[in-house]
């Protein structure tokens, strides 16, 4: 687990899932090929480096995953199927069959609970201070799955709190180009929200989770292209949630 930037002076918090394809030495490689542990099922490509850079502009926090999700999916809670996967899309993951409870739950002290630990602290520090956080996830995807092309090219996934996320679909044509799309490829039929839900939904937090299809962010030039695009388009979409918020508040 990496923090960035934890003096930050935004109040949006950055989140990282699966920013590393890095394997533990005590794992090998998980029985897998090279090439399977440089491509998409181990990792999400080109993510981190666009929160970061999304970061940078907007002098805000990031807390990245420091190892593949094929180790443990801190996306996904303790218990559940997908958090430690034996078949990612068609490729096989011999290196975790047969593990017994003892095995995965060493997984999830190791991987787990240190990545969500340092998002509540982060949290509950802001809203100590008197600052309403603003939690963005960070993911992409491949743009061929299965064996079908995905037309999409952004999506703006939500979970029961769609406040940012209908705030930045309204905001986008002033920002991006990209062909967006709400909940796709991916939404919470899909397990993949955990982490807003575990960390924002609770607190009733503005958030939303960010998908770039990642045959856009290959090249450090485009991903500081389209970080730029998005660092903007989520500032200006926190903007209008305080300003709509304080408008209310006025007529309360």
């Amino acid at each position: 687990m990496r923090v960035r930037n934890p003096g930050a002076s935004s109040p949006i918090l950055l989140a990282c899932d699966h920013a590393s394809n890095r394997i533990p030495a005590s794992l090998g490689t998980l029985g897998l090929e090279a090439d399977a542990l440089v491509s998409h099922v181990a990792w999400d490509p080109g993510a981190e480096a666009v929160a970061i850079a999304m970061a940078e502009i907007l002098d805000a926090t990031v807390v990245s995953s420091a190892f593949s999700r094929l180790v443990f999916d801190v996306n996904r809670p303790p218990g559940a199927e997908e958090a430690v996967r034996l078949v990612s899309e068609t490729v096989e993951i011999p290196g975790n069959r047969d593990l017994d409870p003892a095995a995965l739950a060493a997984r999830a002290d190791a991987l787990y609970h240190p990545f969500h630990d340092a998002i509540d602290g982060i949290l509950e520090e802001r809203i100590a201070a008197g600052t309403e956080p603003v939690l963005v996830t960070v993911h992409s995807f491949t743009p061929v799955y299965f064996g079908h092309t995905r037309p999409v090219e952004l999506g703006i996934v939500f979970d029961a709190d769609a406040r940012l996320a209908d705030a930045v679909l309204r905001l986008a044509p002033a920002h991006t180009r990209l062909a967006i799309r709400a909940n796709e490829p991916y939404g919470p039929k899909d397990g993949v929200t955990h982490t807003l839900a575990r960390h924002a939904l609770p607190r009733q937090i503005p958030n939303v989770m960010i998908e770039i299809r990642n045959d856009l962010i290959r090249t450090a030039s485009d991903q500081s292209r389209i970080a730029g695009q998005l660092a903007a388009l989520v500032g200006a979409g926190v903007e209008l949630l305080t300003s709509t918020s304080r408008t209310r508040a006025g007529r309360a």
